[in-house]
């Protein structure tokens, strides 16, 4: 019979930055050989890293970890986005997730959407009305995936100097795998449901036929939040940050 798996989240460190960094390439390589131009820019490239390095010393940075101590995925959450959400958003209702990457070898897992509910609990947990993204604008494929997660189109910004801008929202509290959360590093012993009892507000389950594992072809966020996700059955996703 085979063991339950014991991925769980933590804060990204400094010594994870060379993992992240691979993961990061991982994806580059991964999105070039669907033809997509995602993350294409070696210079969005350059101040994506530089944004990641910072999110880390500002503690804004998680890993989930596997069971052998390997960095499978990791998120950051970020400030709001002033190229594309306005005072009329009401930036501050919301929590901003950026920079998704889950590597290859936990493909099928499930990990995206997994991080993206935990995201999801902490907005809630903190107050807030959405968990809020900002993906590449050409990445239809991920666009379909986060509509499939709960996530609501909102509108499409296309300032000249970036190339992310479809903008989408899920209600905080969301859960997409309300029976498959992520535990926190120092919770691992403990049971599942010992982990969603930590005082979180109540929480919507999305509709079994709202949800897919990812999708058929690449997706990804940008500079302020690229993403990009796997290919059939990957349930991953790649995130980046503002570029």
């Amino acid at each position: 019979m085979k063991s339950a798996r014991t991925e769980f989240l933590r804060p990204a460190a400094a010594e994870d930055v060379p993992t992240l960094l691979a993961l990061r390439t991982e994806a580059e390589r991964w999105l070039r050989s669907k033809g997509t131009d995602q993350w294409s820019d070696p210079e969005t490239g350059e101040r994506a890293i530089t944004k990641w390095r910072a999110s880390i010393d500002e503690g804004r940075a998680w890993v989930v970890v596997g069971e052998q101590d390997e960095v499978l995925a990791t998120v950051s959450r970020g400030p709001v986005d002033r190229d594309f959400w306005t005072d009329t958003d009401q930036p501050e209702s919301a929590l901003y997730l950026y920079k998704l990457i889950v590597s290859r070898q936990a493909s099928g897992r499930q990990l995206g959407a997994r991080i993206v509910d935990w995201m999801s609990r902490l907005a809630a947990l903190e107050g807030r009305t959405w968990v809020r993204i900002d993906t590449w604008r050409t990445n239809a494929s991920l666009h379909s995936f986060y509509e499939r997660l709960g996530f609501e189109h909102v509108r499409t910004e296309e300032p000249s100097h970036r190339r992310s801008g479809w903008l989408a929202q899920r209600p905080a509290g969301t859960l997409a795998l309300p029976h498959n959360l992520l535990p926190i590093g120092s919770l691992l012993g403990q049971s599942q449901e010992a982990v969603a009892s930590l005082g979180l507000p109540p929480q919507r389950a999305i509709r079994a036929e709202e949800r897919d594992t990812a999708p058929s072809q690449s997706p990804s966020h940008s500079p302020s939040s690229g993403a990009v996700h796997g290919g059939p059955s990957d349930g991953r996703e790649y995130r980046d940050e503002q570029g």
